[in-house]
């Protein structure tokens, strides 16, 4: 049996395409449509026309490879740039419109517990209690439990885009001030849950997302081509040292470090400033580098629980309404947060 997972980002569509015969996920084929919403996305939010055009055509391409490849339709969502946009419901009514795919959006919470899923599958039960960390474009996502899903998960507004485009803009490289203000910012809107995870006293602490995996690089882990089953950590004053050498340079100087790629080099400071706050707060010292996020989580889910919970969470989006996807689901996290 194939399945495929459709993730709708910031800056590509990605396609994920498994057997899934015996309970685990091996990928067949990836494959990646650039989008960069995060460069064509205004202060507003607002998905322009053109951009609505390209989702649309990245989404039936990433369609017609699922098919080719012999997966049942695609497990298919958007993260925060769509989830956020004003103009959020025409966006998703164009595409189903337009290619079929019913694209549904994830609340932070619940890409949180979904991400926990798969790195609580890569990192496996002896890593005990597990704190997670997952910094998007839009949004930082906390989670942490002793079992399969997450006791505690936690979005916040703190996403690498977001902030750059919040405190940066204009600047390259930013001003000593400007630097001062978002770390100030970052530790202010992590206060509360920072001091939820020193309370649980995780064993082991784990980091994905694009940003972690660039950071990591700059500071000395093993490039992707040694695979995912390499070791790769993150140490605080290791990230301290790529924040500070990050913040001395214009972003095309950035582009030129090890790990760091041209289109995420303007964001990688705010990234890494979020990083650094967050481990320093929580008290974790380092940072195990997990290639199993969101996509895998979304595929082990409806791997282990069955399509019911999907039909959920992308039936509750819907054309003609505003009002938040999979409600059900949210409130009963939110449930474990208090």
């Amino acid at each position: 049996m194939r399945m495929s997972v459709m993730d709708v980002g910031a800056n590509a569509v990605r396609l994920v395409v498994v057997d899934a015969e015996d309970g685990v996920p091996l990928p067949v084929h990836t494959a990646k449509w650039k989008v960069r919403l995060s460069e064509q996305v205004g202060p507003s939010g607002v998905i322009p026309e053109e951009s609505v055009g390209q989702l649309v055509s990245a989404v039936s391409a990433a369609a017609a490879t699922a098919r080719r490849w012999g997966s049942a339709e695609p497990l298919a969502f958007a993260t925060t740039v769509v989830r956020s946009a004003p103009n959020r419901i025409d966006v998703l009514r164009s595409i189903d419109e337009e290619t079929g795919v019913r694209l549904c959006t994830l609340p932070g919470e619940v890409e949180a517990e979904l991400t926990f899923l798969g790195a609580r599958r890569w990192m496996g039960w002896r890593a005990g209690p597990l704190a997670l960390f997952d910094i998007g474009g839009g949004s930082l996502e906390v989670a942490f439990g002793r079992g399969r899903l997450p006791d505690y998960v936690a979005s916040l507004p703190l996403g690498a885009r977001r902030l750059t485009r919040e405190f940066f803009d204009g600047e390259d490289p930013p001003s000593e001030q400007s630097v001062k203000e978002l770390r100030r910012k970052v530790r202010h809107q992590l206060r509360d849950v920072a001091a939820r995870i020193r309370w649980e006293g995780p064993r082991t602490a784990v980091a994905t997302s694009r940003t972690f995996q660039q950071l990591a690089r700059l500071g000395g882990a093993a490039p992707g081509r040694h695979g995912p089953f390499t070791t790769r950590q993150l140490s605080r004053s290791e990230l301290r040292e790529c924040r500070d050498r990050l913040a001395a340079l214009p972003a095309s100087e950035r582009a030129r470090l090890p790990g760091v790629s041209a289109p995420r080099a303007v964001q990688s400071l705010a990234g890494a400033i979020v990083g650094h706050t967050a481990m320093k707060l929580t008290g974790v010292k380092t940072v195990t580098i997990c290639p199993w996020a969101i996509r895998e989580g979304v595929l082990l889910r409806h791997m282990e629980d069955g399509g019911a919970w999907w039909a959920e969470v992308s039936g509750r989006e819907t054309l003609t309404t505003t009002q938040p996807a999979v409600e059900p689901m949210a409130l009963r996290i939110a449930a474990l947060q208090n």
